[in-house]
């Protein structure tokens, strides 16, 4: 019997964590963080206690209180004996954290599988973010009842990676990625071939980018194998088909950089491959540096080494990299204690922000709204800021987006919002649902589920926690 159970990805966006199993394997597809779950109980300065392991995860409902999938540590912390693992492993359809980093969480024994450009991703994020126990995804420290047990080695997770065309057993489950297009690389879709037949998992994925063949390469195999249920993301079921696209940012974002006489700012997902490229070959062509931050570099250090990204490392050409302020202000290279920063300090590239006030038309700062204090040293007055990003789309962006336009008011900045979404508008949905043709629909997320009942073939409307027989 074959059986699935969806813990997250319900009636929301993002979250995934679902359950399945087949003749006693057990394996979960995603297992992410509820961004929208979490929001209903903390923010930036409210968040859950590191000090009590995953309680306040448990307790507030962010991850499922099953048997047989959590670290025995965090078990410990809660008063309960550690357990065997009873999942054969994580499919992980690409590096966003609302797929990926609850596995954090997991034990030490449930190996992990995804592509080897999603793992190079999940390194960077490692190497530039601070350690904490919702982010330990490639190796956690063991948080130990007795402080004398804190300075122990960190526990690597077990890694196996893929690309297209090879096949995945994980005991008596066979299942093929492919790859699809999203707005980060390394995104794959999953075909699982179980007892009951082939179930097919979309993870996230758009037609509308620079690789829709890629989409596509997915699409055709998940027709041929004559799915038995389809597991569908539909992020944007309710927006019709418009005309964003990545060629359409670059036309109209490079129009108003080469009207701007001042400084440029731009702000996007840096683990968008395709926005970087479009933004560096506009920074080229408008004879302005392209200025990234020491995180940036963790990134293009790691997607230089997959040859088919065709990018730079942080020391290409036209790339420079800001050296911040840190505790005396005076950028003495003593100031910096973070490894990544530390390691590319002497960097023939790097540049202040005095350098660039000099002389500010020369540049294209990428600049996240995080780090939007360093605009009292760039001084960007009457300059150009370019909003790469979603719009928002819940409370608490909104207040954040008007935090951001306060600053931009301030300075004087003209604001530009210029995006291509990395999720399938709901034009595309449906007719790549009805090329592929499933016997049954599960749509996850999305808040608007029953927008799939329009589809001629049957929809479940899913319950977080019900398990479902295939």
């Amino acid at each position: 019997m074959v059986t699935l159970t969806f813990y997250g990805g319900v009636k929301e966006i993002g979250g995934n964590k679902i359950l399945l199993e087949d003749r006693g394997t057990k394996i979960f597809l995603d297992f992410g963080m509820s961004f929208g779950k979490r929001a209903k109980f903390f923010e930036e300065f409210l968040t859950p206690r590191t000090a009590a392991g995953i309680k306040d995860f448990l307790t507030m409902g962010l991850i499922p209180d099953i048997p047989g999938i959590y670290r025995e540590d965090l078990l410990k912390h809660i008063g309960r004996k550690p357990e065997q693992p009873d999942v054969q492993g994580v499919l992980l359809s690409h590096a966003h954290a609302d797929h990926a980093n609850y596995i954090s969480f997991l034990h030490q024994d449930i190996p992990i599988y995804c592509g080897e450009t999603a793992k190079r991703i999940l390194d960077a994020v490692q190497e530039s973010s601070q350690r904490g126990i919702e982010n330990e995804v490639i190796d956690f420290k063991k948080r130990p009842l007795f402080r004398k047990d804190y300075k122990k080695p960190p526990i690597k997770r077990k890694f196996n990676l893929f690309r297209t065309g090879d096949k995945i057993k994980i005991d008596s489950l066979e299942i093929e990625p492919i790859h699809v297009d999203h707005s980060v690389p390394g995104a794959y879709g999953f075909i699982i071939y179980t007892s009951s037949g082939p179930i097919v998992y979309t993870g996230d994925l758009r037609m509308h980018g620079l690789r829709a063949e890629d989409t596509m390469d997915f699409v055709n195999k998940a027709k041929e194998v004559k799915p038995i249920v389809m597991i569908t993301e539909g992020t944007r079921i309710d927006v019709p088909k418009t005309d964003e696209s990545e060629p359409k940012v670059y036309a109209d974002s490079k129009k108003e950089i080469l009207k701007n006489q001042k400084l440029t700012i731009v702000d996007f997902n840096f683990k968008d491959v395709d926005r970087f490229k479009t933004f560096y070959k506009i920074a080229k062509e408008c004879g302005k540096k392209m200025v990234i931050s020491f995180k940036h570099a963790c990134y293009l250090d790691r997607y230089c080494e997959d040859k088919k990204l065709d990018v730079p490392n942080c020391t290409g050409e036209n790339i420079y990299l800001l050296k911040p302020k840190r505790l005396t202000g005076t950028y003495d290279n003593s100031d910096y204690t973070d490894k990544y920063i530390k390691q590319r300090i002497d960097y023939p590239n790097v540049i202040t922000a005095e350098d660039i006030v000099k002389k500010p038309k020369e540049y294209m700062v990428v600049l996240n709204f995080w780090y939007f204090n360093m605009l009292v040293d760039l001084n960007p007055v009457n300059g150009l800021y370019i909003h790469s990003l979603s719009e928002p789309f819940d409370e608490e962006m909104e207040i954040s987006y008007k935090r951001m336009m306060n600053w931009l008011n301030y300075f004087k900045l003209n604001f530009m919002q210029s995006h291509c979404s990395g999720h399938i508008n709901g034009t595309d949905m449906k007719e790549l649902i009805n090329i592929i043709n499933p016997k049954i629909i599960c749509p996850i997320h999305t808040e608007h589920p029953g927008m799939f009942r329009d589809l001629s073939m049957k929809t479940k409307m899913i319950k977080e926690g019900k398990m479902y027989r295939v």
